[in-house]
């Protein structure tokens, strides 16, 4: 299984290349993003939960965010060559809990790749996204947030993913076929 966490802030990119992972190496993918948005659709408990942390820019507590991607997971069965794990983990704790979840299945993590953004291009897409998505938490106010919790929370991850030997860093500014072919040369060498 060649399980990968894609990184980066917010607009990064990371939607994006991992629906070309998807389409050329036949990865599962789960998007923590995706599957909150769905639950806060479909009105659950779980989405209402959801939404009062991401209206005021916060991250989903763990043990919460684990149980979800943990249910997820199983459900692909072994018809996949890997997963790509897409805004989670967030915070070391995090990325913890999704080693040891993982290691409880004998599958590990292969590659962290990263994808790396100035700031503000990520604000002119997050925008840009929000006008043309609708999507709520695409605005000024709470894209200042998403950063800043990106900033002050997530960020540490590039050095617990460099300790652990798979981090991979990738310029995310530039040609799209260009980034894609740095992306897949790091799947290529796993």
């Amino acid at each position: 299984m060649k399980n990968i966490v894609i990184f980066g802030a917010p607009g990064s990119g990371k939607g994006t290349q991992s629906d070309k992972m998807i389409a050329k190496y036949g990865f599962g993918h789960i998007s923590t993003g995706d599957v909150l948005r769905s639950e806060i659709k479909n009105g659950t408990e779980l989405g209402k939960t959801a939404k009062g942390f991401i209206d005021n820019g916060q991250l989903i507590p763990d043990d919460l965010m684990v149980n979800i991607l943990a249910s997820v997971y199983d459900s692909f069965g072994k018809k996949y060559s890997g997963v790509i794990f897409d805004g989670f983990p967030r915070t070391i704790p995090q990325a913890e809990a999704l080693k040891k979840m993982l290691s409880e299945r004998g599958h590990k993590v292969a590659a962290m790749i990263e994808l790396d953004v100035p700031e503000d291009e990520l604000m002119k897409r997050l925008l840009l996204r929000g006008q043309q998505s609708g999507r709520s938490d695409d605005n000024e106010e709470t894209i200042r947030k998403r950063l800043g919790v990106y900033h002050n929370q997530t960020s540490p991850l590039i050095q617990w993913y460099e300790q652990e030997g798979i981090h991979h860093h990738i310029n995310g500014l530039g040609e799209l076929d260009r980034i894609f072919a740095d992306v897949c040369a790091v799947i290529d060498a796993m």
